[in-house]
C-alpha cells in the first residue's frame, strides 16, 4: 500500500512509520524536515508546511494514495484543509484524535467508543470533539473515508509517563529523583491510568490501515493494564535504583496554582480513573494485544534516557515550582496542625 502520513516523526507516528516499513509498505512523511534524521531508510520524504495549502496541492498533484495519516491537526481549520487536500486522492483518512476527549468525569470508569465525548476543562480536547464532528460530516454527507482513532497515555524510550511535568519534558522529575528530592504526585496516587508504549500503538493503528471494518467508525487504541499513578512514580524510582520521596497533592490544589494547564492535563484527563476495552479494536484488528508491560517499558525508557544525554533536558522553571508548592503545601499542613 501507498500511505502518506503528516508528520511522522512524533512520538507515535515513529513508530507507525517504522512497523509500516518493516511491512513493506511505500511509506511518504509529508512534514518540513526538522526531524527527519531517524526517518527509517526507504522512507520517501515530502517537505514541505502542510499549512501551506496550495504549496501542498502542488506537491502532490497527480498522487494516490491507499491511506493519510494526520498527527498533527489539532483544531477544526486543519482537517477542514485535509478534507480539502485529500478528498478523492485517498482511500483512507485516519485521525489522531484523543481519549481526553471522552465524557468527563467519567460516568463509568470503563471506556468504549460509545463513551460520550464531552470535556468541560480542556479546551484541545474540545477542539479534537470538533474535528471528529467535521469529519464523520463529511463521511457521512460525501463519502471521506475517515476512521478516527483515539491514543490515551502514550510513551517511547524518550521520556517516562508522568502526571506532572514542566514544559520541557519528563527529565526533571527524573533528576529529582536523582537528587533525593520530593516529587509531586497528583492526589493520592490510587487512581487507575493506562500508559500505552508506542509500539504496541503502532500495532493497533497499522492493522487499522487498508481495513474495511475502519471507515466511518473511532476506535481508541490502549494497552489493557490499568496501573496506579504511584505504582508508575515507583517502577520509575525502581528503575533508577533510588528511594521515592513522593509527594501527594489534590489535583484541584495543583491545578489553582500552576502555570502548566494542570486543569486540562489534570482534571480533564489523568487525575480520573479510566479503564478502556479494547474489544472494538480486536474486533477489527484481530489477534491485537499490548504486549510491553508497564513496569518494563519504563525501565526500558528509564535506561534510554539515562544512556543518551539529548534527553536530558533539565528544566529549572520546574524544579522551582515543584520546591515552591511541596514547601507551600507542608506549611500549610503544619500550620493547620499546630492551630
Amino acid at each position: 500500500m501507498q500511505v502518506l502520513l503528516i508528520g511522522g516523526t512524533g512520538t507515535i507516528s515513529m513508530a507507525i512509520t517504522s512497523r509500516l516499513v518493516k511491512q513493506g509498505h511505500t511509506v511518504y512523511l509529508l512534514n518540513r524536515g526538522s526531524r527527519n534524521a531517524d526517518v527509517p531508510e526507504g522512507v520517501h520524504l515530502i517537505r514541505g508546511d502542510i499549512g501551506n495549502e496550495e504549496e501542498i496541492r502542488e506537491k502532490l498533484a497527480g498522487m494516490q494514495f491507499d491511506a493519510v495519516g494526520e498527527f498533527i491537526g489539532f483544531v477544526p481549520a486543519q482537517v477542514e484543509r485535509d478534507y480539502r487536500l485529500f478528498h478523492g486522492i485517498t482511500k483512507q483518512y485516519l485521525y489522531i484524535s484523543s481519549a481526553s476527549a471522552y465524557q468527563k468525569p467519567p460516568a463509568d470508569c470503563v471506556i468504549t467508543e460509545s463513551t460520550p465525548l464531552a470535556n468541560p476543562y480542556w479546551q484541545y480536547s474540545r477542539d479534537k470533539i470538533a474535528c471528529e464532528e467535521f469529519l464523520m460530516r463529511m463521511y457521512r454527507e460525501n463519502g471521506f473515508p475517515v476512521t478516527i482513532v483515539r491514543p490515551s497515555h502514550t510513551y517511547d524510550e524518550r521520556s517516562v509517563p508522568l502526571g506532572v511535568h514542566g514544559r520541557a519534558g519528563s527529565y526533571q522529575v527524573i533528576r529529582r529523583m536523582l537528587d533525593g528530592k520530593p516529587v509531586i504526585i497528583h492526589g493520592d496516587g490510587t487512581s487507575l491510568w493506562t500508559i500505552t508504549h508506542n509500539s504496541d500503538f503502532a500495532a493497533g493503528y497499522c492493522g487499522l490501515i487498508g481495513n474495511i471494518h475502519a471507515i466511518g467508525q473511532a476506535f481508541h487504541i490502549t494497552s489493557d493494564e490499568s496501573v496506579t499513578w504511584n505504582q508508575i512514580y515507583q517502577s520509575i524510582a525502581d528503575a533508577l535504583g533510588v528511594k521515592l520521596h513522593a509527594v501527594h497533592i489534590p489535583s484541584e490544589f495543583l491545578a489553582a496554582v500552576s502555570d502548566y494547564d494542570l486543569e486540562g492535563s489534570l482534571i480533564g484527563d489523568k487525575a480520573n480513573s479510566v479503564i478502556f476495552d479494547n474489544s472494538k479494536l480486536r474486533r477489527a484488528v484481530p489477534g491485537f494485544c499490548a504486549s510491553v508491560r508497564a513496569d518494563q517499558g519504563i525501565r526500558a525508557a528509564v535506561e534510554h534516557i539515562l544512556a543518551h544525554p539529548e534527553y536530558q533536558t533539565e528544566d529549572p522553571e520546574f524544579d522551582a515550582w515543584c520546591d515552591k508548592v511541596i514547601a507551600a503545601y507542608e506549611a500549610c499542613k503544619e500550620a493547620l496542625n499546630h492551630e
